[in-house]
């Protein structure tokens, strides 16, 4: 499933109150769509970490009554934070399938029955769970039966580069990264597990490497620094891509003269091209860009003109209001922009 997917299904399920347990490999956001989710419900958001947690953290610890003569558990931390929750609460329960036998056992009554040792959880709470899958290497030793079945949902989180563009333009990450995994959407998520002290290419970890390079290091530990985020392989082919974007045809000049502006005719100076115009894109020159895009339809490369679209409105919405955007999305560059967003 799709980040955009999920994000839809927790917007229905939490305010549902069904639990949902999403797996995938590591690095992919799972925890950050979660948070998302209940932020976009209006939801407070309680996360856990079931691997370093206790069984009394889900059941409560053994206190004696003021007789002594008999004891109660006593809810503390996460638990105690639920259990006097008032309004809608997420729970999330991170990293569940690295967690003990013993300590999935004592979330199991909480997921089902949603009381234990004579606290009850209020109906406003929704647990969601998310694990890594035991073929990443990530110390899961998988989830008991009757724990799974506790959940209304299981669903595995897949790699998407449109939705992976969609959040880096919103958090403005550099274009020409957005553009590189555009044209390597292979790399965007090859997790290898492995023995050595490396990492693999994932969203969590080229998010990594867009903050090193807003560091603005020396070249050399530049590129030291990248391969340490997301490999050798991934970043050698990035830096390759950065040095190839730098020399195509800049920006203003597709601005001062859009239609004789060259037309790159290679698929990684298109991305390159195409993610650039849609940085720089305003209600001024959009009808400049409008023509160039015009004339790629032209040259049966209609889908980076829609790329060159899509990226521009969703850093300016209101782009859609002007009259250049609403001819071409009028024209046959319509049912193409229509098409990507799906």
């Amino acid at each position: 499933m799709r980040a955009k997917h999920l994000a839809e299904l927790l917007s229905r399920m939490i305010p549902a109150r069904m639990p949902v347990l999403i797996t995938g490999a590591p690095g992919l956001g799972k925890s950050d769509i979660t948070a998302q989710a209940a932020q976009s419900s209006n939801s407070d958001l309680i996360i856990s970490h079931p691997a370093v947690s206790d069984p009394t953290d889900y059941k409560g610890l053994p206190w004696p009554d003021a007789n002594k003569q008999s004891a109660n558990f006593l809810p503390f931390g996460e638990f105690q934070q639920a259990l006097t929750a008032t309004k809608s609460t997420v729970w999330l329960l991170d990293d569940l399938g690295q967690a003990s036998p013993a300590v999935q056992a004592a979330c199991m009554q909480l997921l089902l029955a949603r009381r234990v040792n004579g606290h009850k959880l209020p109906d406003c709470v929704t647990f969601v769970a998310a694990t890594n899958r035991r073929t990443d290497r990530a110390g899961v030793t998988g989830i008991l039966e009757p724990v799974k079945s506790r959940f209304s949902a299981i669903v595995e989180l897949t790699a998407d580069v449109d939705d992976w563009g969609n959040w880096a333009i919103a958090n403005n990450i550099n274009c020409t990264l957005i553009a590189f995994l555009r044209f390597r959407p292979d790399l965007l998520s090859n997790f290898q597990p492995s023995q050595d002290m490396t990492n693999s290419p994932c969203p969590r970890t080229w998010a990594s490497l867009a903050k090193i390079e807003t560091l603005q290091l020396p070249s050399a530990i530049e590129s030291e620094a990248m391969a340490g985020a997301v490999g050798t392989g991934a970043a050698t082919e990035y830096l390759a891509f950065r040095k190839l974007a730098a020399a195509l045809v800049s920006v203003d000049e597709i601005l001062l003269n859009p239609a004789g502006a060259r037309i790159p005719s290679k698929p990684a100076e298109l991305y390159a091209v195409s993610t650039a115009l849609a940085v720089r894109a305003n209600d001024k020159n959009l009808a400049r860009i409008a023509t160039y895009a015009e004339r790629m339809t032209k040259e049966k490369l209609g889908e980076f003109a829609a790329l060159i679209l899509r990226d521009a409105v969703r850093r300016a919405p209101l782009l859609t209001h002007s009259d250049a955007f609403v001819k071409l999305a009028c024209g046959p560059l319509g049912s193409l922009i229509s098409g990507q967003e799906n």
